[in-house]
């Protein structure tokens, strides 16, 4: 791949990618993209002033052709094997935000979930928990 990313960027990418997949990337879900990266410890070093151009770059990326396979990878190779769970959970936290899952942000997660080799155990747990969090 020509472009590597740190893991926080990687991060940023799969909620990003998270939120276009269904082509409309409401307010909820960027304002919990913005909150989420500014209070989880995984992101205390990261730059908040990095968010929009990171989220921009991932968005370009996301349109061009094979761009969803392409961010897949880049999202695999930078992060380490200790973040991957933490990945898929964030995925969930920004699939959850307007309590309704549409099919393609379901296959977005089966997509995210086989790149990363996880335990379809610990996938339905992470989404549990999110469903848990998410009530009103």
């Amino acid at each position: 791949m020509s472009q590597t990313l740190t893991h926080q960027e990687a991060l940023i990418h799969v909620m990003v990618m998270m939120s276009a997949v269904d082509s409309a990337m409401s307010d909820e879900e960027l304002e919990r993209i913005g909150k989420l990266s500014r209070i989880l410890p995984v992101f205390d070093d990261f730059d908040a002033d990095d968010l929009v151009p990171v989220a921009q770059r991932c968005a370009t990326l996301l349109s061009a052709p094979e761009g969803l396979d392409i961010l897949l990878e880049l999202v695999r190779e930078a992060l380490p094997p200790r973040l991957f769970e933490t990945a898929y959970a964030l995925a969930v936290d920004i699939a959850a935000v307007d309590l309704n899952i549409r099919t393609e942000e379901l296959r977005l997660l089966a997509l995210l979930r086989d790149r990363l080799g996880l335990d379809k155990l610990v996938c339905a747990a992470i989404e549990r928990g999110a469903q848990a969090r998410m009530r009103h």
